[in-house]
């Protein structure tokens, strides 16, 4: 044991020097995000993300907002685990016949006033699905959407800016 210790204290740092990744764009998006959502919603915009059957490339995205890089939270935004503590549902996918009942749930169970964003091609216009025996389609053929957001999938920073516009839109 006292060998392992001397190894370690002979030896030193062996890796690279760690550089702050920082891109000035997101820091301007993301001040001005906190600086409305403070305004408007006590410091914290609660977000509710469902899948209605998307192939997953959303869900990529949205997950990178909370990775260090984009790290959303310190802007006040926090994804939470059910729709009764949500102020935003972000749907993604077109919606297949099995999810229809969920999501419809799902809104329902949202308190009010709620905003409905409609996240990629798929949940924006039904994609290349389109409306068929197993597909509902947009999102809009099933509930109502605030907002959609194009792209296959929109990358975060696409989606802070929307998110933005939505936040600044309604008043």
């Amino acid at each position: 044991m006292l060998n392992l210790f001397k190894k370690i204290f002979t030896t030193g740092v062996v890796t690279e020097n760690h550089k702050t990744p920082y891109d000035a764009e997101l820091e301007i998006l993301g001040i001005e995000i906190k600086r409305h959502i403070d305004q408007r919603f006590s410091g914290s915009l609660a977000i509710r993300q469902v899948d209605a059957g998307s192939c997953n490339g959303c869900e990529l995205e949205i997950h990178a907002l909370s990775n260090p890089f984009y790290d959303v939270e310190r802007f006040g935004i926090h994804f939470v685990a059910s729709p009764r503590h949500a102020d935003v549902l972000l749907v993604t996918g077109v919606v297949s016949r099995h999810m229809q009942t969920a999501l419809l749930r799902t809104y329902d169970a949202t308190p009010n006033p709620k905003w409905v964003i409609a996240m990629g091609d798929c949940a924006a216009c039904g994609g290349e699905f389109g409306v068929s025996y197993a597909s509902c389609g947009a999102v809009s053929n099933v509930i109502p959407v605030d907002m959609t957001i194009s792209g296959c999938p929109p990358t975060p920073l696409v989606l802070l800016k929307s998110l933005l516009a939505l936040i600044k839109g309604k008043k």
